[in-house]
């Protein structure tokens, strides 16, 4: 609605613009990795479901978190991506793509992120308590990514989320360069891919 306004477009023009920015920012990130000591997890998006079961085995859209950390125990990058399930395939898949190899990995002690881990990280893990420390930078973040899409985009479908975690993250691995924002923007959207309206109806 914000874009429609400022350069007075119809909503579906605008609708599609945004998309091709979101498009252009998610394979900007996905060209780095994360390094160094990382919290990993997974949570869910989406309304309540009667009738549906809770955490892991719940119908809602299922989303891999991994967060890195400085050395002063601060959140510095963060990468989201949507998955069909948690399985052992599904981890090592997302790991291997967006986490360097020997990097320090800490999970809860969810059994599908100890043998993909295992194979090339510094794997610590242990049974989540929710009165502790443990993830707490990555839940933080997970609450704050869930307040962006559900207090900017009503109504949102699946088959788009992706998209708009992709903007989430690159505006908070971009929090501190906020005046160069603009410019980097531009950079990645005049290398990105085409994305036809076709791909997203």
């Amino acid at each position: 609605m914000q874009l429609s306004k400022e350069l007075e477009l119809p909503y579906n023009t605008a609708w599609f613009l945004l998309h091709r920015i979101c498009h252009a920012m998610g394979e900007r990130y996905q060209i780095y990795q994360l390094i160094g000591t990382i919290e990993l997890d997974d949570t869910f998006f989406g309304g309540k479901k009667m009738g549906g079961k809770r955490g892991r085995g719940s119908k809602k859209t299922k989303v891999i978190v991994a967060v890195s950390k400085s050395e002063d125990d601060k959140p510095r990058d963060v990468k989201m991506s949507v998955v069909q399930n948690l399985k052992n395939k599904t981890i090592k898949k997302f790991a291997f793509k967006n986490i360097q190899k020997k990097s320090i990995v800490q999970t809860d002690a969810y059994h599908s992120y100890r043998k993909p881990l295992a194979e090339n990280y510094n794997h610590k893990y242990e049974v989540f308590d929710s009165d502790g420390e443990m993830l707490r930078w990555l839940h933080t973040i997970i609450g704050n990514a869930k307040a962006f899409v559900n207090g900017t985009f009503h109504g949102l479908e699946e088959k788009h989320l992706q998209r708009y975690l992709d903007e989430f993250c690159y505006r908070f691995n971009r929090r501190f360069l906020e005046s160069n924002l603009f410019s980097h923007l531009l950079s990645a959207i005049a290398s990105a891919s085409p994305l036809t309206f076709a791909e997203l109806s």
